[in-house]
């Protein structure tokens, strides 16, 4: 029987970064989008009303009737929430994220899933971009905003599907990972780290996830490797696929005479005997050099060109919340970024350093995945924020949720760094840390403000704070 109305299809916990972009995926594939989550704030609310997603506020099931055609659950939803309660009840059509994302937007396609660590969300925005500006029309899905993308989703009619491979589980009736789902034409495997620490015991735990991800890809596939990491190159050993791998120091795929300007890094990429291709990044720091390697490697796999490459490269402007610049304020810079790992915090402040020779680097930290509210990283998270001069420590997101003794201890992290010559703070509230950089900061600075989360706004609102300082310091210096 033919269908008169567009599938209804209802999300629940719409308002993830995954969640919302499927529900540009489905929309642009004809599909009637509703969802239901708690009140939602821009982008993420703008992205969905500019799609005409109706979205519905809390959850209630009530707002299961008319019944859709398909619910689909997200990562964030348990048991004992009244929606789901509902579909189980009423013996509704339910399904993953991964699940939908796999049996319509990735069958008959080639899948290029980017996994690891960290440097996920980034080198899938780069290699969607690459793909992208050489014609080839992919599709994608993104776990960020990239600057350079006309969304952070698209169906594409390529013969290419870029997406973000997640290893965090995919929903309260499937704990395996995203990624598993993905049916991979090739993967691209970077930096491999214990994370997740809700999920994944320990680092075999982690390297188990990977492990059957690599397994996943077929023999004539491509696993794209970051050999400079151990545990990844180990588990590509015993990849049945075709392997290439890319590195500073290990791999086919290679940077040289790698320079930091003021644009960004520049290199000389180098695959084996091939004619070196000298890049200039727009972006800063050593991880994103990496980044680019894995991109380029698997965008030459499909059949894009060097210039295509270089030109694509050259042009990428990187992801909202990874370094993003929030502004220059009277000679203070105000950065964004997504910190959510001490690896990733040292990379960061290394890319900081890089970008703004000889100023001062300012990190506040809120620890807020939930890794970081754990002391699983006690020590690793003091080494990596050596590489600021000043820091300021939150308040522990949620601690109460924490057992103390399972909870990082941002007390003892501050005595850490003030005893390696360091000169940190903890300083609780929001307001407070608004105060003491308003109050502090002094032009060449530059003030990296590190959470996966909304952090209360802090960033936008610190340069709010610095441009009500400069206009102060103005009226002043005129009267």
């Amino acid at each position: 029987m033919s269908r008169t109305s567009p599938e209804h299809v209802h999300l629940l916990g719409i308002g993830g970064t995954g969640m919302s972009a499927l529900a540009g995926l489905l929309s642009e594939s004809g599909c009637r989008v509703t969802g239901s989550d708690r009140p939602l704030y821009p982008p993420t609310s703008t992205l969905l009303a500019g799609l005409g997603v109706e979205v519905r506020s809390g959850y209630d099931p009530a707002h299961l009737d008319p019944a859709p055609d398909l619910v689909v659950v997200g990562n964030a939803i348990s048991r004992g929430n009244p929606e789901i309660e509902e579909v189980l009840d009423r013996r509704m059509p339910y399904c993953s994220m991964p699940q939908v994302i796999a049996e319509r937007f990735l069958a008959q396609r080639h899948p290029l899933v980017v996994a690891g660590t960290h440097g996920k969300t980034t080198t899938t925005s780069m290699l969607a971009h690459i793909l992208f500006s050489a014609g080839r029309d992919p599709g994608f899905l993104i776990g960020g905003s990239p600057l350079d993308l006309p969304a952070n989703y698209r169906v594409g009619s390529g013969a290419e599907f870029v997406i973000e491979g997640d290893e965090y589980d995919t929903a309260f009736f499937d704990k395996g990972p995203k990624f598993m789902h993905y049916r991979p034409g090739t993967v691209l495997l970077g930096a491999v780290e214990y994370d997740h620490a809700d999920i994944y015991a320990d680092l075999e735990a982690v390297r188990t996830a990977f492990r059957r991800l690599v397994n996943l890809v077929p023999r004539r596939g491509l696993l794209v490797v970051n050999e400079d990491d151990p545990i990844a190159r180990e588990l590509s050993r015993a990849a049945p696929s075709r392997v290439e791998g890319y590195g500073l120091e290990h791999g086919v795929w290679r940077a040289e005479a790698i320079d930091e300007t003021e644009r960004g890094a520049r290199f000389d990429l180098r695959r084996g005997d091939a004619p070196v291709m000298p890049i200039q990044l727009a972006v800063s720091g050593g991880h994103n050099v990496l980044n680019a390697l894995g991109a380029a490697a698997a965008a030459a796999d499909r059949g894009v060109t060097p210039a295509e490459i270089r030109r694509a490269l050259e042009t990428f402007r990187g992801v909202r919340r990874r370094l993003e610049r929030k502004g220059e304020i009277g000679g203070v810079v105000v950065l964004d970024d997504f910190a959510h790992h001490p690896t990733a915090i040292r990379a960061t402040l290394a890319a900081v350093r890089a970008r703004y020779p000889g100023r001062r680097v300012w990190a506040v930290v809120e620890p807020r995945s939930w890794s970081m509210r754990k002391n699983v990283f006690q020590t690793e998270l003091a080494e990596s924020l050596r590489g600021a001069d000043r820091v300021l420590i939150a308040r522990v997101f949620g601690e109460a949720a924490i057992e103390e003794a399972d909870r990082l201890d941002p007390h003892r992290l501050v005595s850490e760094l003030v005893r390696g010559g360091g000169m940190a703070d903890y300083v609780e509230a929001v307001e407070e840390i608004l105060r003491t950089l308003s109050a502090e900061a002094r032009a060449g600075d530059v003030i990296t403000i590190m959470s996966n989360g909304g952090f209360d706004g802090l960033p936008e609102r610190l340069v709010t704070a610095l441009e009500a300082r400069a206009g102060r310091q103005f009226r002043v210096g005129m009267s």
